[in-house]
C-alpha cells in the first residue's frame, strides 16, 4: 500500500515529500487588489466594443495612439478563454488604451508598426498554445490545422512565435519596451530542453531580446508594469515584480546567494547535505568579492554571502535570498545537471515560500523573481466580468475559428491545478493553488452567455477549468500551504490537510442548471477521479445531470512504472470511479460511457507495460480513435526525465535513480500501436513485437488474443471480413478524440 505522506512538521518523508520547517513562515503574503489602482488618464475614452486592430478603429474611438499593443499568435477573440483578451480588457479597465495585432505577417516589421508606436510597451505572446506544440505533432510532423486561426488553417504563425514577434516589434520601434508572456514564454523562462531541436536552449528572454518576461497568469504583473511605466519609471528599474524574469549583470549587494551550481558528492567523513533544504550557516564571500566557481567554469558574481544548500535558512532572510542554479552552459552539456536544475525550479514554485532564482547565461544572469500571488475570489470575479464581446473580432467576418466554436458556450470557474502531473504544463504556468470564482459571478456569466451569445440553444458546453472538480479545494491551513514544497496534493495519496469537499461545486451545478433558459450544463473538463471517489454524491450529480453520453477521464497508464513517473493514481481509483459512475448512470436510466485517455511512450514505460495496457483495453471493449504520444514540453518534470534519464522527483546525484526512456521513432510508434491494437495498419508492427517479446500466443483470431494472424487486403488497412467471410470481433463502443494538452 502506498503511504500517505503528510504535509506537516512531523513528516518523515524524504525527497519532494520532506518535512516542512518546524518554524513555519507566516501565511502567504497579500498583494494589492488589481482593481484598486488609480485609473490612468486615458480612462476618459471609455470601453471599446472590441480592442482595436487597425488605425481606423482607433480613430473611431478618438485615440491618437495606444498605450499598450499586444501582439499575439492567435486570432483575436474577445472572450475570457483567450489570454490576449483577458490581459487587454484588464489593462483597459485600468484606463489604458490597448490595441491588438493578431497573427501579423512576421516576414517584416510593417505589421508590428500598423497601430503606431505604443506609449508604454509591446506585450508579446505566442497565444493560448505554445507555437511549437501548435504546429508540430509528437512525431515532429507539421500539422495541417490550427484551431486558433480563421478557417482552422495551419501556418498562420511562425515557429517560436514569441522570439519572432519580439524581433519584429523591436525592428519597428527600437526604443519601446518589450514584455513577453503567455504559456510559450512562461515555460521557457530558464534554460530548457527543446524537443524539436533535441538540445537545451537558453532562456527565451535572451533570444527574444525582451526587457521583461512575465510568467504564469499575467494580470498582476501587467497592471503593475503598466502603471509604473506610465509614472515614468524606466523599464530597466522594474526588477521587483513577482512573476517576472529579467537580465542583470551581478547579484546585488544585500542578497544572500545560495549556491546550487553543483551536485552533492558524498564524502567519507561527513554525510551528504540535503541540497534542497537550507540552514542558517553562512560563510562570507572571499575578500575579492568572488564566489565559488559555477559548474560551467565561470565565476559567479559577487553577493553579500554565499552559502551551500544546507539545512535551513532563517525565515527572515528568505526574501533577500537567491538560489544560483547551474549555468546554461553547464546544463546544456550535462543532462544530469539539467535534471538537478529542473528539480530546484519545481521546488521553488510555491508563492508562499519560493525564493528568487538566478541562472548564468554567458556574462549575464537571468533572474527569476518568485511566482505571482494567486488572485483572490473577488479579483477572479473582476477579471472574468470585464465587458468581453464574447465573439471574434468583426475583422474575421463569418470565418470559422475552431477554438472559438469549442468554448463559446463554456464558462471558467477556476484556475490552477494541484495534481502535479509531471507531463503537464498547467502547474508550471497557472500554479498549484486553486483560484476560484464566486457562485454569483459564475451564474452571472452563464446568464450573459444565455442572453448575448448568438446561437445559444440552452446548453452550457462546459463549467470547469484545468480540472473539472477542484473548485474551492484548498489546504486546510494557510500556514502549511505557505510552507509546503510538495509538487502534488494528491500523489502518492491525497494529503490529509487537503479539503476535498465537493459540496460547493455540487451547489454551483444545481444553481446553474436551475437558471431560466438553461436546459443542460455539461462538464467537458477532465474529472480528477481520485478526488471524485471521495464524494459519491458528486459522481451521482455528474452521472445524472452533467454527462452527455461520454465522460472523459485520464488514467494515462496502468503500470506502476509510468504511473510513478507521471505522479498519477493507480488503476484501483479508476475502477472505483467507474463502478460509481456506471451505477448512478444505470439508476438514472442512461447509457453512458467513460472515455479513458492514455499516453504512449511516457518516461518509465516499457514495451511490456504497453502490452498490458492494450490487453486491458481489449478486455474492457475500448478502442481509441486517436492516441497521444508523450511530447516533452519545455520545463516539464517528465521532460527532464526524458532528456537526462534520471528521476528529478528524487534527489539528483550521479548515481540517482535512472528512468527507462522510450526514445526513437520505432519505439514511440510501437507504443502508439499498442493503444490502437485494433487498427490493421498496426498489426505487422505488433506481430513483430509480440514475437520478440515471447508473446506470440497473443497472435490469432480468438477473443483472448490481441491481434489476428491474417492481414486484410487493401492499402487502407481497414478490416472488412475475414477470408472465411465472417466479420472480425468488434468492441461495444469507441473512444472519442483526445483534446490536445496545453
Amino acid at each position: 500500500m502506498v503511504p500517505r505522506y503528510q504535509c506537516n512538521p512531523r513528516s518523515s518523508a524524504r525527497g519532494f515529500f520532506r518535512a516542512i520547517p518546524d518554524k513555519l513562515p507566516g501565511c502567504m503574503q497579500t498583494a494589492p487588489d488589481i482593481a484598486g489602482y488609480r485609473k490612468h488618464w486615458a480612462e476618459r475614452f471609455g470601453t471599446a466594443p472590441f480592442l482595436p486592430m487597425s488605425r481606423a478603429e482607433m480613430e473611431l474611438l478618438g485615440w491618437d495612439s495606444c498605450d499598450v499593443i499586444i501582439v499575439t499568435g492567435d486570432a483575436y477573440v474577445d472572450h475570457p478563454s483567450f489570454g490576449m483578451a483577458i490581459v487587454g480588457r484588464v489593462l483597459e479597465a485600468q484606463g489604458f488604451r490597448v490595441g491588438i495585432i493578431a497573427q501579423p505577417d512576421w516576414r517584416s516589421a510593417a505589421a508590428c508598426a500598423a497601430l503606431g508606436r505604443p506609449n508604454l510597451f509591446f506585450g508579446i505572446t505566442g497565444g493560448n498554445m505554445d507555437s511549437m506544440v501548435n504546429r508540430y505533432t509528437a512525431e515532429r510532423r507539421v500539422r495541417s490545422d490550427d484551431a486558433y486561426t480563421p478557417g482552422g488553417v495551419g501556418g498562420g504563425r511562425p515557429d517560436r512565435s514569441v522570439i519572432v514577434y519580439a524581433q519584429r516589434a523591436r525592428e519597428a520601434f527600437r526604443d519601446v519596451p518589450i514584455v513577453i508572456g503567455g504559456i510559450e514564454a512562461s515555460l521557457r523562462r530558464i534554460a530548457h530542453f527543446d524537443y524539436w531541436s533535441e538540445k537545451v536552449r537558453r532562456s527565451v528572454l535572451l533570444d527574444a531580446k525582451a526587457d521583461l518576461l512575465v510568467y504564469g497568469n499575467g494580470e498582476r504583473q501587467s497592471c503593475e508594469i503598466a502603471h509604473r511605466l506610465a509614472a515614468g519609471e524606466p523599464i530597466g528599474d522594474i526588477t521587483d515584480v513577482r512573476g517576472t524574469v529579467f537580465v542583470r549583470r551581478a547579484t546585488p549587494a544585500g542578497w544572500i546567494e545560495i549556491d546550487s551550481t553543483h551536485l552533492d558528492a558524498p564524502g567519507l567523513l561527513n554525510p551528504p547535505a540535503d541540497p534542497y533544504a537550507m540552514a542558517e550557516r553562512t560563510q562570507a564571500a572571499p575578500a575579492t568579492g568572488g564566489a565559488p566557481p559555477c559548474a560551467s567554469g565561470t565565476s559567479a558574481p559577487a553577493a553579500e554571502h554565499v552559502v551551500r544548500f544546507v539545512r535551513r535558512l532563517k525565515n527572515a532572510d528568505r526574501e533577500r535570498s537567491v538560489i544560483r542554479m547551474p549555468a546554461f552552459e553547464a546544463v546544456a552539456d550535462d543532462p544530469v545537471l539539467y535534471a538537478h536544475a529542473s528539480r530546484i525550479l519545481h521546488l521553488e514554485s510555491n508563492p508562499g515560500n519560493a525564493r528568487a532564482l538566478t541562472q548564468r547565461h554567458g556574462d549575464v544572469d537571468v533572474w527569476l523573481n518568485p511566482p505571482p500571488l494567486p488572485l483572490t475570489t473577488a479579483e477572479m470575479d473582476w477579471v472574468y466580468e470585464r465587458p468581453y464581446a464574447r465573439a471574434p473580432h468583426p475583422f474575421y467576418g463569418k470565418a470559422n475559428i475552431p477554438a472559438w466554436k469549442m468554448i463559446r458556450f463554456s464558462v471558467a470557474i477556476q484556475r490552477g491545478c494541484f495534481g502535479g502531473c509531471t507531463f503537464c504544463s498547467i502547474t508550471e504556468h497557472e500554479g498549484r493553488i486553486i483560484q476560484s470564482r464566486s457562485e454569483t459571478s459564475v451564474l452571472r456569466e452563464i446568464e450573459t452567455v444565455r442572453d448575448t451569445v448568438a446561437g445559444f440553444t440552452g446548453v452550457i458546453s462546459d463549467l470547469g477549468g484545468p480540472t473539472a472538480n477542484m473548485y474551492r479545494l484548498a489546504c486546510r491551513s494557510r500556514e502549511i500551504e505557505s510552507a509546503c514544497r510538495r509538487p502534488s496534493c494528491v500523489y502518492p495519496g491525497i494529503c490529509p490537510n487537503l479539503n476535498t469537499d465537493h459540496a460547493p461545486l455540487i451547489r454551483l451545478y444545481r444553481r446553474a442548471r436551475a437558471l431560466p433558459g438553461i436546459r443542460k450544463v455539461l462538464i467537458a473538463s477532465g474529472v480528477r477521479y481520485d478526488l471524485a471517489i471521495g464524494s459519491p454524491e458528486y459522481v451521482k450529480e455528474l452521472a445524472e445531470h452533467h454527462t452527455g453520453g461520454y465522460l472523459k477521464i485520464a488514467p494515462e497508464a496502468l503500470a506502476e512504472g509510468p504511473l510513478s513517473k507521471m505522479m498519477k493514481p493507480g488503476v484501483a481509483a479508476y475502477d472505483r470511479f467507474k463502478e460509481l459512475f456506471d451505477r448512478y448512470s444505470q439508476q438514472a436510466g442512461k447509457e453512458q460511457y467513460l472515455i479513458p485517455y492514455f499516453i504512449a511512450a511516457h518516461p518509465g514505460t516499457s514495451d511490456q507495460d504497453m502490452l498490458e495496457l492494450a490487453l486491458w483495453l481489449k478486455r474492457n471493449g475500448l478502442r481509441a480513435d486517436q492516441v497521444q504520444a508523450f511530447l516533452p514540453g519545455p520545463m516539464a518534470t517528465a521532460t527532464a526525465m526524458y532528456h537526462s534519464g534520471r528521476n528529478p522527483l528524487k534527489r539528483i546525484t550521479r548515481s540517482s535513480e535512472e528512468v527507462l526512456i522510450p526514445k526513437g521513432l520505432k519505439v514511440r510508434r510501437l507504443h502508439k500501436a499498442f493503444l490502437r491494437y485494433h487498427d490493421p495498419g498496426n498489426w505487422p508492427l505488433l506481430r513483430e513485437a509480440l514475437r520478440r517479446m515471447g508473446r506470440a500466443d497473443l497472435i490469432g483470431n480468438g477473443r483472448r488474443q490481441l491481434i489476428p494472424a491474417y492481414q486484410p487486403a487493401g492499402s487502407d488497412g481497414a478490416a472488412r471480413r475475414r477470408p472465411d467471410g465472417t466479420r472480425p470481433f468488434r468492441t461495444h463502443h469507441t473512444g472519442l478524440p483526445r483534446t490536445p494538452r496545453r
